[in-house]
């Protein structure tokens, strides 16, 4: 794969990553909700830090124990679409919740940055599908020894998990007026449904070929 489809590559998993509606999204609304655009782009940011650590354990990881994915692609991607599917049924049945008059005291810009760094670094489940996102890549994931393309899927990632947050944060800032948890479930189910068809292709595809088809 060249360059630039790396870092997409790595965009398009960021911004899946990123999408669905937990703590750390809510938090990011509500700032973008009460204070605008900007505020709420600085919480995500913290969000983004943690998840390009994740992002970068599962690349690299992968990059330095290529050979024991390689003998192991199938169950890996089975594994992995498994997860994705539990991942995005779980985000479909979720109930988010946003609040407008919450947390309304003089808090700094900067500590919602640090408690979505917090939050997300906490989070056993953002390392365990950033593994099974890039567990599926399957000849889409970096070769092995190939630190500058695990470099560039990283990247990627962090753009688009930044991409992200610049987008909700524009959104909510500008429609703020318009916004409920109806809305916030609606785009769990976009997330959690694009996950659980990623995961259903996935096994899907393993299926053909086990069967000789593909």
């Amino acid at each position: 794969m060249s360059e630039l489809g790396m870092i997409l590559l790595g965009v398009a998993i960021g911004f899946i990553a990123a999408a669905p509606v937990g703590p750390v999204n809510v938090m990011a609304m509500q700032r973008a909700f009460r204070r605008g655009f900007l505020p709420g782009v600085i919480t995500g940011t913290g969000s983004v830090i943690a998840d390009a650590m994740f992002a970068a354990a599962a690349a690299f990881g992968l990059t330095a124990v290529g050979d024991f994915f390689e003998g192991h692609a199938r169950t890996i991607q089975v594994v992995g679409g498994g997860i994705l599917i539990l991942f995005g049924l779980r985000i479909i049945l979720s109930h988010p919740h946003i609040n407008a008059t919450d947390g309304e005291r003089s808090e700094g810009v900067l500590s919602g940055m640090a408690a979505a760094f917090a939050l997300t670094i906490t989070n056993p489940g953002a390392l365990l599908g950033f593994l099974a996102l890039f567990g599926t890549l399957g000849e889409w994931a970096p070769e092995p020894g190939d630190w500058l393309a695990a470099s560039e899927l990283v990247l990627g990632v962090a753009a688009g998990c930044l991409l992200w947050w610049v987008m909700i944060s524009a959104i909510v800032a500008r429609l703020r007026v318009h916004l409920d948890d109806h809305w916030l479930e609606q785009l769990n189910w976009v997330a959690g449904g694009l996950l659980t068809a990623i995961g259903v292709v996935i096994l899907a595809r393993l299926g053909l070929i086990a069967i000789g088809v593909v």
